[in-house]
């Protein structure tokens, strides 16, 4: 009877180490681990699913710490641990996708309606523009004028839109107002330049100095003007370049518009025996003749200079803009054929040198 006291005392304490040594076992290992893994711990220190011992009732068929089922216990743990990012990633991965999921069921109503209103926003900017840019066309306004009311009512309606669409996914207009306002004069100090060529643009619109189509010079370029827009001002070079100047540095400048029209400055040197009223009359022909040369205003031919070896004639007849370059060369080459046909000298330069004897 003694010794089945001792039997069962020493059983007891032994099934009290294995849950002592199950449990620090656990700390790391088993409350991660799937439960057919934690089953197979369980088995190997005989413990329940609950916690308790289940040694008392197997203490006739087992003995202390089996060491082949303890090592069965930690290659469980080890293989535990080593699935265990695995297991943890793929939570955490359902864990993402249900937030999503929530979001979407959440707010879902929310995005859709703002989408609608920025699409139906931007498509409403277009169509107003359009109709805006015609009836302005219409009353025969300038391009700059009708671009720019025609970009004003485009950027106001996707404010509206952008604004109803804040305002749908739940976000204080008021507030944000508030906070365009504050970072609107930051951004004002901070892009200055910038801002004084759009005063400028503006001033050139409703000032009109010059128009397109027109030929200007100022600050050292000169180019007829091929756009006006709010932030710089477009030149078409002679030599078909494009010359793109800032706003800001047109405005107070000294500015030489030459209109849609332009005069050439030529002149030809006849002899001095040279009948000058038949010159004349040839020049005036020749210019009556040609197609590039304006007859309103009318060409100005006269005498210039007296030289040393010629007597310089000045023609200047108006062409329009694009004719200003082919017609120079064709009138120069018109007057001397016509020249040569009457006998009349084109001198060149020239000394007569003599040489005195003692």
């Amino acid at each position: 009877m003694a010794q089945d006291e001792t039997s069962a005392t020493v059983a007891r304490q032994g099934a009290n180490l294995n849950a002592m040594l199950f449990k620090r076992l656990s700390v790391c290992t088993t409350e991660r681990m799937p439960d057919a893994v934690q089953d197979s711990i369980r088995g190997a220190f005989l413990i329940c699913r609950d916690g308790s011992c289940c040694y008392p009732c197997r203490m006739s068929t087992r003995r202390l710490f089996p060491p082949v089922l303890t090592l069965l216990a930690v290659q469980a743990a080890q293989a535990a641990q080593t699935s265990d990012p695995l297991a943890s990633t793929a939570k955490q991965a359902g864990a993402l996708k249900d937030k999503i999921i929530d979001f979407v069921l959440l707010h879902g109503p929310a995005l859709l309606g703002a989408l609608i209103m920025m699409v139906a926003g931007y498509i409403v900017a277009g169509w107003v523009g359009r109709f805006v840019d015609r009836g302005l066309e219409r009353k025969q306004l300038e391009p700059p004028i009708r671009m720019l009311i025609t970009r004003i009512t485009r950027v106001l309606i996707l404010v509206l839109a952008t604004l109803m669409a804040a305002d749908t996914l739940g976000f204080k207009v008021t507030a944000v107002l508030g906070a365009i306002g504050v970072a609107g004069v930051g951004i004002g100090l901070a892009m200055q330049g910038v801002l004084g060529s759009l005063v400028a643009g503006l001033l050139i619109i409703f000032t009109k100095p010059f128009r397109v189509g027109e030929y200007i010079a100022l600050i050292g370029v000169e180019g007829q003007v091929h756009q006006i827009e709010l932030f710089s001002t477009t030149l078409m070079h002679p030599d078909r370049s494009r010359v793109v100047i800032p706003n800001r540095k047109i405005v107070g400048e000294v500015l030489h518009n030459y209109g849609a029209v332009r005069q050439l400055d030529l002149v030809v040197g006849v002899a001095y025996r040279t009948d000058l009223n038949a010159a004349l009359s040839i020049i005036n022909a020749v210019l009556q003749q040609s197609n590039r040369v304006l007859k309103d205003p009318a060409p100005a031919v006269g005498i210039s200079m007296l030289a040393d070896s010629s007597i310089n004639i000045a023609v200047k007849p108006w062409t329009s803009l694009p004719d200003f370059g082919p017609a120079k060369a064709e009138l120069y080459q018109a007057i001397v054929e016509r020249f040569r046909e009457r006998k009349i000298e084109i001198p060149f330069p020239q000394r007569e040198v003599r040489m005195l004897n003692d």
